[in-house]
């Protein structure tokens, strides 16, 4: 488990399912993943591969909470997707920071995927990771910079433009 200021990480849990179903089927959560909710049966599959993660890598998606409340929103981590998006990409471990929407422009994000990136680094070493982000996603875009991630160029993922970012093994971008 991983404490913030306001914010617990924690593996996943069973019992975090259907909060993260939920989450899924927010419209400004799931406009910027192929702007269709998820199903149930969708969400369980995509639930279990983060939980994979953690016994496949050492590491994964950690679900986050609020610390005072403790109520589930969002989940981030690195991961190992598989997006087909060439070696520079597919060769890395992804970061990523999902938020429930009222939990959106509160920097929730970034203090998340910052502690979440520091663990990460601390136990299995630095590493160059990347990230894949709609371009339409600015708020998503701002927590990369903010982390230390730059653009590389957009590419097409299932037929959409993204936009490919990464972040070199560097420090100075988490406090």
């Amino acid at each position: 488990m991983i404490e913030t200021d306001r914010l617990i990480l924690s593996t996943p849990a069973i019992a975090d399912f259907d909060a993260y179903h939920a989450l899924f089927s927010e419209p400004p959560v799931y406009r910027f993943f192929g702007n269709t909710p998820l199903t149930r049966n969708e969400s369980w599959t995509k639930f279990l591969r983060g939980i994979g993660h953690w016994s496949v890598f050492g590491f994964g998606m950690f679900s986050i909470r609020e610390k005072t409340t403790r109520r589930y929103l969002g989940e981030t981590g690195l991961v190992h997707f598989q997006r087909e998006l060439g070696p520079d990409f597919d060769s890395c471990a992804e970061a990523v920071w999902i938020l429930t929407s009222d939990a959106h422009g509160k920097g929730y994000a970034t203090e998340a995927a910052e502690a979440a990136l520091r663990w990460i680094f601390d136990t299995k070493g630095e590493q160059r990771s990347v990230c894949l982000i709609d371009p339409e996603n600015t708020g998503s875009t701002r927590v990369a910079e903010k982390l230390g991630y730059r653009m590389l160029e957009p590419r097409t993922y299932r037929e959409k433009p993204v936009t490919i970012l990464e972040r070199m093994p560097d420090r100075e971008h988490l406090t």
